[in-house]
C-alpha cells in the first residue's frame, strides 16, 4: 500500500478536470445528482420517522424539504445484491450478484460484470462528472466513474484505507468524517462545465459500530426500549428461521464490548441488545453531521436548488424484533429502510408519501429520468421512477413487489426464501427443502407474529398470493430450475471480525 496525502490520492481527479471536454451550459443546467446511502440504516432510523432516542438534524432538514417515502423497501436485504440492484435497477437474479461473495461453496461469488448498465454509466455517457466515494462493497472494482475512492471490503471505522483510483492509501480520523472530506474533494475538483452525480456512501452504522470518539459517551445513561416480541420463541418458525444465527443473545464481542459469556443468557441479551444499539445509534450521529457538511456545501456553492438528492439505506436491521439484530429476512425491520428525496427546482417541500410502494430497484430509472437519460429497455418490469410520483401523477403505480435473498449457507445461516409484498399481505416462500411458508395480513399483525399460511380461514388468500409470486418471477424472467432443491447444512457462524 502506497502512503500518500490526500492532494496526491486526488491528483487523477484534478488532471481528468483539466482535460474534460467541454459539455454546453443547457447540457450543465440538467439537475446534479447527489446519491446518500447508508449501511444497515432501519427506516425509523431518524428522529423526521418518528425515533424519540436518535437525533438527526440533517436528516429531518432533507426530508423537510423534499419528500419522505415511508413505504420504501429493499428487494434483498443484503449489502452487495441491494447495491447492485440500487445501480441496474435491476432484481438480483438479473443482474447476478445474488450473495455478497463469503460462503464457501456459492455457484455465483461475482461482482458486477463490466459491461453491465448502471446508472452512474449512462450518466458518464451522457457528460455528466461521476464519482463514488466511501463503502463499495461490491466484489467487482467500479466502473463508470470519474474518480472513485472506496473502502476496501466492509472497511474500518478508526483510520480506514481506502482505494483512490487504484491506489491504496490510509487516512487518518474516523471514517465517517474521512469518506466525508473526500466527497467533499471530489465536489471542488470536479469539472465546473458539467453536471454531476456523486455517489456517497457511508460505512455506518454497520457493525463493529465504533463511534467517533466525540460520541462515545451518548446514550450513556438511556435505557433503549425493548420491543413487545424481545422474547419471542422462534421455534415454531419454519426452519430456515428458527435455525438462523441472528440472535442477540449470542452476538459476539464486536457488539456487547465485554460483555461476559458466562451470564445467564437473557442478562447477556438484555445486555447486549442496550450495548449494540446506542453504539448504532452513536454511530449514526456522525452519519448526520457529515452529513450537514454536504448540504451545507452546497448551500454555500448555490448548488442545492439544481440538485437532486436521494437518501437511504442498502437495507434494514432488526433491533430486537423476534429477539434478532442483522437482516436478511423478508420481515419489515430487515426490508424497510429510508428514502428522503429533495430537488428543490422540481420537487415541492415538506411532502410524506405514506402510500406508494418505493423499492431501491426504483433509484436507477428514476435518476435516469431527471437527468434526461433513457432507462435500458431490461428494467422494465423490474424497476419504475418516481418522477410522477414526486410531481402528484401517482396513479397506476405497483400494487406488488418481489423479494429474494440467497445467500446460504453462509454467515447467520438464515435460509434462502423469496416472497411477494402487497400494502396488505406478505407471503414468504422459503423454497430449499425442509420448504416452509408465511402469510401475514399486515393491516391487522403489523409485527408478523401470525402466520397464516395454515389456517383455513385464509385458503383463498395463500393461492392468490402465490399465483401473484409466481405472475412476478416469469415478467422479471427469474430461473425456476433450482427451485426446491435440499438445503446444504449451515455451520457458519458468528465471528468477532464483524462480518
Amino acid at each position: 500500500m502506497r502512503s500518500v496525502n490526500r492532494r496526491k490520492a486526488l491528483g487523477t481527479l484534478a488532471g481528468a478536470a483539466l482535460g474534460a471536454p467541454f459539455v454546453s451550459r443547457g447540457q450543465a443546467r440538467r439537475p446534479n445528482i447527489l446519491f446518500v446511502m447508508t449501511d444497515d440504516q432501519r427506516w425509523d432510523a431518524m428522529s423526521c420517522a418518528g425515533n424519540q432516542i436518535l437525533r438527526t438534524p440533517n436528516m429531518d432538514r432533507l426530508a423537510a424539504g423534499g419528500v419522505r417515502f415511508t413505504q420504501a423497501f429493499v428487494t434483498n436485504s443484503l449489502c452487495a445484491p441491494s447495491r447492485s440492484c440500487i445501480l441496474t435497477g435491476l432484481y438480483t437474479h438479473a443482474h447476478g450478484v445474488i450473495t455478497n461473495g463469503d460462503g464457501p461453496d456459492f455457484v455465483n461469488q461475482r461482482g458486477l460484470l463490466p459491461q453491465q448498465k448502471t446508472f452512474p454509466g449512462l450518466l458518464h455517457d451522457a457528460g455528466y462528472f461521476t464519482a463514488v466515494v466511501g463503502k463499495w462493497h461490491i466484489r467487482s472494482m467500479p466502473t463508470g466513474f470519474d474518480h472513485w475512492c472506496i473502502l476496501p471490503g466492509q472497511g474500518e471505522y478508526p483510520d480506514p484505507e481506502m482505494i483512490a483510483n487504484g491506489v491504496r492509501v490510509r487516512f487518518r480520523g474516523h471514517c465517517e468524517d474521512v469518506v466525508t472530506d473526500q466527497a467533499l474533494e471530489a465536489l471542488r475538483y470536479r469539472p465546473r462545465e458539467k453536471p454531476f452525480c456523486l455517489l456517497l456512501h457511508f460505512k455506518a452504522p454497520h457493525r463493529p459500530w465504533i463511534p467517533a470518539a466525540r460520541f462515545e459517551q451518548r446514550y450513556e445513561h438511556v435505557t433503549i426500549p425493548e420491543p413487545g416480541n424481545f422474547n419471542e420463541d422462534l421455534s415454531g418458525r419454519p426452519a430456515a428461521i428458527a435455525k438462523s444465527d441472528l440472535q442477540i443473545a449470542d452476538m459476539p464481542d464486536f457488539a456487547s464490548r465485554g460483555v461476559a459469556a458466562t451470564l445467564p443468557r437473557s442478562e447477556r441479551k438484555r445486555l447486549n441488545f442496550q450495548a449494540f444499539v446506542k453504539n448504532y445509534y452513536r454511530v449514526l450521529l456522525g452519519v448526520d453531521e457529515n452529513l450537514g457538511r454536504v448540504l451545507d456545501y452546497l448551500d454555500d456553492e448555490r448548488l442545492a436548488e439544481n440538485t437532486l438528492i436521494i437518501y437511504t439505506g442498502d437495507n434494514g436491521f432488526f433491533m430486537g424484533e423476534h429477539g434478532m439484530f442483522d437482516k436478511r429476512l423478508m420481515y419489515e425491520p430487515s426490508i424497510r429502510v429510508p428514502m428522503l428525496v429533495r430537488y428543490p427546482a422540481g420537487i415541492k417541500p415538506g411532502q410524506v408519501d405514506a402510500t406508494h410502494m418505493v423499492l431501491n430497484n426504483d433509484v436507477a430509472p428514476t435518476v435516469l429520468d431527471y437527468a434526461g437519460v433513457a432507462a435500458p429497455s431490461e428494467t422494465k418490469g423490474h424497476s419504475r421512477s418516481w418522477k410522477p410520483l414526486l410531481e402528484g401523477r401517482g396513479s397506476g403505480w405497483r400494487d406488488s413487489w418481489l423479494y429474494e435473498y440467497e445467500e446460504y449457507p453462509a454467515v447467520h445461516c438464515a435460509g434462502k426464501c423469496r416472497g411477494v409484498r402487497t400494502s396488505r399481505w406478505k407471503y414468504i416462500h422459503y423454497w430449499e427443502k425442509p420448504e416452509g411458508y408465511e402469510l401475514f395480513d399486515l393491516q391487522s399483525d403489523p409485527d408478523e407474529m401470525h402466520n397464516l399460511a395454515g389456517d383455513p380461514r385464509y385458503q383463498d388468500q395463500l393461492p392468490q398470493m402465490q399465483k401473484e409470486l409466481d405472475r412476478l418471477r416469469t415478467e422479471t424472467g427469474d430461473d425456476r430450475s433450482r427451485d426446491g432443491a435440499a438445503a446444504q447444512p449451515c455451520e457458519i457462524r458468528m465471528n468477532p471480525s464483524g462480518r
